[in-house]
């Protein structure tokens, strides 16, 4: 199974051949980990089909979503993508556990799950993993209970839910320097806007879905300004495109 890449220059290449030296952490910033935002969309810009993904992903878009997480030190998902998605154990196979290695990240990396109210099912496979660690990020007190999981948190004060502060605190607490982020769309739409996210990997599924009320990759209101993307590369594996973005962020709007 191959991608032809389109741009910058034609080649044939294999998805781990792909998704290798991406070195984010060290292009991160003295205060935050670098981010990575990895989504899929239809061709009409809907980023899930009946509530999930699973229809619009592929063979090949899976292939760089799993080594997509062999190149950060933490994979991030919002709560209602963890629901939806029954997360499991962030590393699936030995293969890709020794790619991380190679890459020089965590060999177990830290799972970040994003919920203000701590609005998440105990009972996802992710939660009942021994193996697996996990930070919570949350304005809630409460604490979850029945997992098996290692969880810790990371809190906020009562107002507007801002994660710059939490995202700089996984940097300096936690010595995360790189962060793969996989949505969903009302996590993304606290992100983009203040300038937390650094690339955007976006699959696009050969399908249209329609549906008025569905998905985009962003949810919520309009982003405060049009966010410029440039084009890094493209690729393609028969109709579905790979593409690769440099997301150039101002630094959020401003408060009060």
């Amino acid at each position: 199974m191959g991608l032809h890449r389109i741009h910058p220059d034609p080649a044939e290449l294999d998805p781990a051949e792909v998704i290798s030296g991406l070195r984010w952490g060290e292009q991160a910033a003295a205060e935050r980990p670098y981010l990575a935002l990895n989504m899929v969309a239809t061709a009409d810009g809907k980023a899930a089909v009946e509530g999930r993904t699973r229809a619009i992903s592929s063979e090949t878009d899976r292939q760089i979503f799993h080594n997509l997480r062999t190149q950060a030190d933490a994979v991030m998902a919002g709560a209602g993508t963890i629901r939806t998605e029954r997360y499991g154990p962030v590393v699936k196979t030995d293969e890709l556990r020794a790619k991380r290695e190679r890459e020089g990240v965590f060999p177990n990396p830290l799972a970040v799950i994003v919920s203000g109210r701590l609005h998440i099912p105990v009972d996802v496979p992710l939660l009942q993993d021994p193996e697996s660690r996990v930070v919570i990020l949350t304005q809630s007190e409460d604490e979850l209970t029945g997992h098996k999981a290692n969880v810790e948190y990371l809190r906020s004060e009562s107002g507007p839910f801002d994660l710059r502060p939490l995202m700089e605190r996984l940097r300096s607490e936690y010595g995360v320097r790189s962060v793969l982020c996989e949505g969903g769309p009302t996590l993304n739409a606290s992100l983009l806007p203040y300038g937390l996210v650094d690339e955007l990997f976006l699959t696009i599924a050969p399908t249209i879905a329609g549906g008025e009320n569905a998905l985009t990759i962003v949810t919520g209101a309009p982003l405060p300004e049009l966010m410029q993307l440039k084009l890094l590369w493209a690729m393609k594996d028969g109709s579905e495109l790979y593409l690769r973005y440099a997301v150039h962020a101002h630094h959020g709007p401003r408060s009060g």
